[in-house]
């Protein structure tokens, strides 16, 4: 795990910023300064098996490896005494549901991007079936993730900066696969552990990555008493590299202003 603060003068809140599959904190550089300019700290990080951090890329044992990270970064956005809010992307968006939903994590709001909580295409059947028996045999074995650049965002600079990226990983063991499924298959089961928090959904309307229409399945069995979702027409997986991130986050700055 690395952790990474970004401090401010006179700061107003906390953000705790989750990254998803593959990636790592530095690709949100320019959303950390946006946050920044607005008197927020931000707290983010290298999820296990991502970015810098030590230990096998792409591999997780639990689900809860994740989970337990973002509680640290949460136990130290808490010491600012300070609002605080959750932003997960994708697979950061299914790590912060989890965590939230497993421990006591008192937060202003929570703003989840494209959540993972179903994928646009899963393996067929011969595969699936092959991957359990792999999960029970060779849980370290590696399989590509099949994700490319022109599926997360119409941004070509985005699209030439993510492919020569060495800090991107295209790779994930049968552990790791088995494990995200599980999260999402007991997120969508057990919506009502989801905390009652203001929550802002916002969802790429033409997603290649996610499911979108599982997002939205979760969002209407949630309990939640206050909580918005927004589908982002025509735009990408990576709503926040799109052509238009100036307005998506306008949004989220929007919704936090409104609960700070």
């Amino acid at each position: 795990m690395i952790l990474e603060k970004r401090l401010v003068d006179r700061p107003r809140g906390v953000v705790v910023l989750v990254h998803g599959s593959g990636e790592h904190y530095r690709r949100y550089e320019w959303l950390i300064h946006v946050l920044k300019r607005q008197h927020l700290h931000v707290i983010t990080g290298d999820l296990p098996g991502h970015g810098e951090t030590n230990g096998r890329r792409g591999h997780i044992d639990s689900f809860r490896e994740y989970t337990d990270t973002v509680y640290e970064w949460y136990r130290e956005a808490a010491s600012f005494k300070l609002p605080i809010f959750m932003l997960g992307h994708s697979m950061g968006g299914l790590i912060v549901i989890r965590a939230v939903s497993e421990r006591y994590m008192p937060v202003k709001g929570i703003i989840l991007s494209s959540p993972a909580l179903g994928l646009y295409a899963y393996p067929n059947r011969v595969r699936e079936l092959s991957g359990r028996l792999a999960h029970r045999l060779m849980p370290g074995k590696n399989l590509k993730t099949g994700i490319q650049a022109q599926y997360l965002t119409r941004n070509p600079e985005t699209r030439a900066e993510y492919q020569k990226d060495e800090l991107v990983n295209d790779t994930v063991t049968v552990r790791w696969y088995q494990e995200m499924i599980r999260a999402m298959r007991i997120s969508l089961a057990q919506p009502e552990s989801f905390p009652d928090t203001p929550l802002l959904v916002m969802q790429a309307g033409e997603d290649y990555i996610v499911d979108k229409e599982a997002t939205v399945r979760w969002f209407n069995r949630l309990h939640t008493s206050e909580r918005t979702i927004k589908i982002w027409n025509n735009l990408y997986h990576e709503i926040l590299n799109e052509p238009e991130q100036e307005r998506v986050v306008r949004y989220i700055i929007h919704f936090m202003n409104q609960h700070s």
